[in-house]
């Protein structure tokens, strides 16, 4: 399976320590530094999930660097704050050669709308490729020729065109397309950050599997019950996904 990947990517920090007391200048805990991590995420993210299920992906995002880091308690593994990094994102001016719109097996776009993928060029994509699009975005316009994964906060906000072929994930009650409620995973949420993604991922992969949308939904909500067991941004082990295809 070959996929062409396109959207805004990140680096994640996470700060773990522990909080024992309040801060006497002002009413917000003192964290205690223990211990640092570094990953990749939003598209980036999507695509190690991707490679998980070994699907062969390029990709293409912006050069700039946005950089989120979160700094946790990590007794509690609740997050104290969040300090967001981000630089002005030159839009996508990159010309896909066209015999690239039949040579991928599917195409898609991880858009956290942070300026690399235009209101424009999210149509424009959508209608070049030949095959499969799959699109999670925070636009509120979308196309109407994708399948559209968004949360429910997402959903609500959308006041244009709703396609058929939204579906829309709700945390623990599953996923919903046209009607239907997937049911999700039943597990202890540790952290849901990359959730999205780790969802996209195997939604893309379970659709070029089964050839059926409702049969990939029950995968990626697998994928997602996984993904929001561990902390921080998550990866999909070779043992992840063995279980998660049986």
């Amino acid at each position: 399976m070959k996929v062409l990947l396109i959207g805004d990517s990140c680096e994640d920090r996470y700060f773990y320590g522990d909080v024992k007391r309040l801060n006497p200048e002002a009413p917000v805990p003192i964290l205690e530094y223990k211990r640092g991590v570094t990953s990749k995420g939003m598209v980036w993210n999507v695509r190690e999930n991707l490679r998980s299920f070994g699907v062969e992906v390029y990709t293409s995002t912006h050069p700039e660097e946005i950089i989120k880091t979160r700094f946790i308690d990590e007794k509690s593994n609740q997050q104290i704050l969040r300090s967001d990094e981000e630089p002005e994102i030159t839009p996508i001016s990159f010309e896909f050669p066209d015999e690239w719109k039949s040579t991928y097996d599917a195409l898609v776009i991880s858009d956290y709308d942070k300026g690399f993928i235009t209101q424009e060029k999210l149509f424009e994509l959508s209608n070049w490729f030949q095959g499969p699009v799959f699109i999670d975005t925070k636009k509120t316009c979308i196309p109407g020729n994708a399948f559209i994964k968004v949360n429910e906060s997402e959903f609500k906000k959308i006041t244009h065109f709703i396609p058929d072929n939204m579906i829309i994930t709700k945390g623990g009650e599953g996923t919903e397309y046209q009607g239907k409620l997937y049911p999700a995973e039943k597990v202890n949420v540790f952290d849901v950050v990359g959730a999205g993604d780790t969802f996209l991922a195997a939604l893309t992969y379970g659709y070029l599997k089964y050839g059926r949308i409702e049969e990939a939904i029950p995968l990626a909500n697998k994928a997602a019950a996984v993904a929001v067991s561990h902390r921080g941004t998550y990866v999909l082990t070779e043992e992840d996904v063995k279980k998660i295809l049986c």
